[in-house]
Order: structure tokens, then C-alpha cells, then sequence
């Protein structure tokens, strides 16, 4: 295997960094933008008046948002991520490798009922806005937050370690041709500006240097609708 060291991106939040020979700065600023939407829709069901109808339809909009990019993120690690790190794992790996990867799956399973609750928890608020509907919104998503992150940080801690020692640059580019085959263009056309935003600007201007023409094109065409959706859902949040 490949022992030369790529430099690895550390942002905000991050539980830790997987050294090795693999770039997981795709990886790493996925979770930075999951953490951030997290963070903010637990503030802004706190701080978003029930009575103001405008914001929480902004704010139900931008949960569906946030839910479809998961869900697509999710997939596509199961169907081209995991069955890549199981087969490594099978033929250089040990029993404890193969665990990690099979937690990885359960873990997605894990975290579809939570998801639901917030989306049942979304449509009680928008039909019969309540605090007391607030609040068990306010609730769900908390566990939410708490699930997705442990998830993350089993992730980062573990799978992506497993990966360094066991998946070759070769077996990696496979899994990165196949994930981004997945993605229809509908929903990159807005996963570009909505992975870029809030990251660390010396990372995001990095970024950007090693980006493709699509990839520039979609921020640019996509980046100020998204900026205002974003800013039309957390208008209460003010650290947002």
C-alpha cells in the first residue's frame, strides 16, 4: 500500500483527521456543512416566533433542502463508499475492520427515523403553529443533531482511518468516479453553493483553485439564490 501522506483539510467541528495517502476534503466539508445546518435549524426552532408563517414555510423549505442532500450523501456511500471498504477490508483488513463498516450501514438505518420525526415535526408546525409544537420540533431535531453527529464522528474517526490503511488510490478514485455519477444535476446544481458556504475561506479559496470549470460555474450561477434561501430560513439566528 501507498505510505505517502496527502495534506488533509481540519475544519470546524471535525472530531478528527485521518492521515494518509487518500484526500478526504470532499468527506471533511460534507460533514462541515451537515454539522452547520444542524446547528442552525436547532437555533432557529428556538428562536423562530410560531406566529411568523413566512419564515417557518422558509424554514420547512430549507429542512427538505437539507434532508434530500443527506439522504443523497447517505446513498451514495452506501451503494459506491462502503462496498469498496468492505471487499478492502475482507482481503487486508481484520474482523474489527470489517465491524467498522458494517456500523457504518446500520448507522444509516439508524438515522431515517429520526429524520422522519422532524419532517412530521415540520408539517405539525406549519399547519397549527404552536409553541408547543415548536418545542417538540425543537426536540426531534435535537436527536437529530445528536445521531447524525455521533454518526460523523464514528466516521471520521474510524471508517476514515480503515480507509487509509486498507482502500489504494486506485480503489478510492473507483469510489469517487461512482459517487459522482449518483448525483443527478439538479441536486448538485445546489450542493456546490450549499457545501461552500461558511467554510473557512483560506479552504474554500483552496477549494476552488483545485475545482473543475462545472464545478466554478455551478457556484457562481448557484451561490446568491442560495445565500438568500439560507438567510430567508435562519433570519432569527444571529450567529448564523
Amino acid at each position: 500500500m501507498n505510505t505517502t501522506f496527502t495534506t488533509q483539510v481540519e475544519l470546524p467541528g471535525q472530531c478528527c483527521v485521518a492521515e494518509g495517502p487518500i484526500d478526504h476534503t470532499g468527506m471533511y466539508v460534507m460533514h462541515h456543512a451537515i454539522r452547520r445546518d444542524l446547528a442552525n435549524l436547532v437555533a432557529a426552532t428556538a428562536q423562530t416566533p410560531p406566529g411568523d408563517r413566512t419564515t417557518w414555510e422558509n424554514l420547512a423549505h430549507y429542512w427538505h433542502l437539507f434532508a434530500e442532500l443527506l439522504h443523497h450523501h447517505h446513498t451514495a456511500e452506501d451503494d459506491h463508499y462502503w462496498p469498496v471498504l468492505a471487499d478492502a477490508a475482507n482481503r487486508r483488513g481484520t474482523e474489527s475492520d470489517r465491524s467498522v463498516v458494517a456500523a457504518m450501514a446500520a448507522e444509516h438505518c439508524a438515522i431515517d427515523p429520526v429524520l422522519a420525526a422532524c419532517r412530521a415535526g415540520f408539517q405539525d408546525v406549519q399547519a397549527q403553529p404552536s409553541r408547543e409544537r415548536v418545542d417538540v420540533l425543537h426536540q426531534r431535531l435535537e436527536v437529530a443533531r445528536g445521531v447524525i453527529s455521533d454518526h460523523m464522528a464514528h466516521e471520521e474517526r474510524d471508517a476514515l482511518t480503515l480507509v487509509q490503511r486498507v482502500v489504494s488510490p486506485q480503489e478510492y478514485a473507483q469510489i469517487e468516479r461512482g459517487i459522482g455519477k449518483s448525483y443527478p444535476l439538479r441536486v448538485v446544481r445546489t450542493l456546490v453553493p450549499w457545501a461552500f458556504h461558511g467554510l473557512p475561506e483560506t479552504v474554500g479559496d483552496d477549494l476552488l483553485a483545485k475545482a473543475g470549470l462545472p464545478e466554478r460555474m455551478l457556484l457562481r450561477l448557484g451561490r446568491r439564490s442560495f445565500e438568500r434561501r439560507h438567510a430567508a430560513a435562519f433570519r432569527y439566528v444571529s450567529d448564523c
